[in-house]
């Protein structure tokens, strides 16, 4: 098993390529300015489990960095069966105070990464006459809104739901399967400031009374990665501790 994972030198990212080392699998991970860290994570990777895993770097929303990305993947592996769709952007910007420039940044990281990846991916596989699964992450915030200055990342992550659903029927007979996975809030370096400020009120939010860890997280993404959801195709997986309850 081979995979891509965007955006995998930290947060959610890292703990999903770990999870996949455990699963035996080999990967390519991205990172955009990280490039110490993605190259600690991949070499740690690598000796605890035996993979190979690599640090690539690559701005997943500039299309010539997306083709480099997986001429190298093919390259190395011949193919790929799993695209993990991570990397993204949430400056905290009320919309009043946000320049077209920042809109833009945030939905061609958001969006048009994704666009980007999954269309190559798709071309890989078709050529190659195999199966694929890719995960895109969206967020709850799409359904939710937000009231502190992320509502052009709840946008974006709308129209990763949105573009997931239709992209999932249009190449479904090609089996390639394409499901979202929506989490709520988590401790990432993204909102590692708003909820060291005050944990409590976003615990009160989620009906669990927690927020997820990264290692449950990576592995609800695992499970619509792999063939334990066989069946499963332009899905949307709810993961907000009964917050969004969809």
């Amino acid at each position: 098993m081979t995979a891509i994972v965007t955006g995998g030198s930290r947060g959610l990212g890292a703990a999903v390529c770990a999870r996949l080392a455990q699963d035996d699998a080999n990967m390519l991970l991205t990172y955009a300015a990280s490039r110490d860290k993605a190259e600690s994570l991949a070499a740690g990777l690598a000796a605890q489990y035996g993979v190979h895993a690599e640090a690539f770097r690559a701005d997943v929303s500039v299309e010539a960095d997306v083709v480099a990305l997986f001429a190298h993947a093919k390259e190395r592996f011949g193919t790929i069966d799993i695209l993990i769709n991570n990397a993204g952007v949430c400056p905290m910007m009320p919309i009043k105070d946000t320049s077209y420039e920042l809109w833009n940044q945030v939905m061609a990281v958001n969006m048009g990464a994704v666009f980007l990846c999954c269309r190559e991916m798709i071309r890989q596989a078709i050529a190659a006459g195999r199966p694929a699964s890719i995960v895109n992450i969206a967020s709850a915030t799409a359904y939710l809104g937000s009231r502190n200055g992320k509502t052009h990342y709840a946008a974006s992550k709308g129209g990763v739901i949105s573009f997931t659903s239709s992209l999932a029927k249009e190449v479904a007979r090609d089996h390639i399967r394409i499901n979202a996975f929506a989490p709520a809030i988590m401790y990432t370096d993204m909102t590692a400031e708003l909820l060291d400020r005050d944990m409590a009120y976003y615990e009160k939010q989620i009906p669990v009374g927690r927020i997820a860890t990264l290692e449950e997280a990576a592995d609800a993404i695992l499970f619509l990665a792999s063939d334990a959801s066989a069946y499963m195709t332009g899905s949307v997986l709810d993961f907000s501790g009964g917050q969004l309850g969809r």
